[in-house]
């Protein structure tokens, strides 16, 4: 990377548009923008749940997604441009089987809450169903790769059951679904 930011402000987005990363400029509100924007907030929210009291090697498991996702938003940001391979999906896969080993079979539908790291983390999954979301509205008018769209929707598969193995972790039952309940 040789050419790093002194200066964060340019002025250059006060008409509406934004620069991509291969030096064309669009819309900020185009589907391209609003999809990595989206990625990016999802990487915000993994850096929240980071902020937790969490096992170490959930810690590196999170950190190396932030990386993929900065990854990911690398590769929406640039038309063209290919950067998650198969092997990051399979990483991901991986992890889920392990997580999911340790957990009870679920019965029920679960709320999001519990611990507030598996709180946070269901966040963070609702926020990558977005992202999945604003990607098929990308893929419908432009490029993108399987990859991108089979990582996030596997991340948020992965960030779900790290909610449930979270609360287990920290003996918060999960908030089992209710049909018909109500507070009169």
């Amino acid at each position: 990377m040789g050419h790093r930011l002194s200066k964060i402000y340019t002025r250059t987005g006060d008409d509406g548009t934004t620069g991509l990363g291969d030096g064309s400029r669009t819309d900020k509100d185009s589907l391209r923008v609003t999809a990595f924007g989206d990625i990016d907030e999802l990487n915000s929210f993994i850096g929240l749940l980071l902020t937790h009291d969490i096992a170490d090697d959930t810690r590196q498991m999170l950190a190396g997604v932030q990386h993929d996702l900065f990854d990911l938003g690398g590769e929406v940001c640039i038309p063209g441009r290919e950067a998650l391979t198969a092997d990051y999906v399979t990483r991901l896969e991986n992890q889920l089987d392990m997580l999911n080993a340790g957990l009870k079979p679920l019965k029920e539908f679960i709320l999001p809450g519990g611990c507030p790291a598996a709180a946070t983390c269901h966040l963070a999954r609702t926020v990558c169903r977005r992202a999945e979301r604003r990607l098929v509205s990308l893929m419908r008018a432009e490029a993108v790769t399987d990859n991108a769209l089979r990582y996030l929707n596997r991340l948020s598969d992965l960030l779900f059951v790290l909610a449930r193995h979270l609360n287990q972790q920290t003996n918060h039952p999960d908030v089992l679904w209710q049909p018909g309940r109500h507070n009169d």
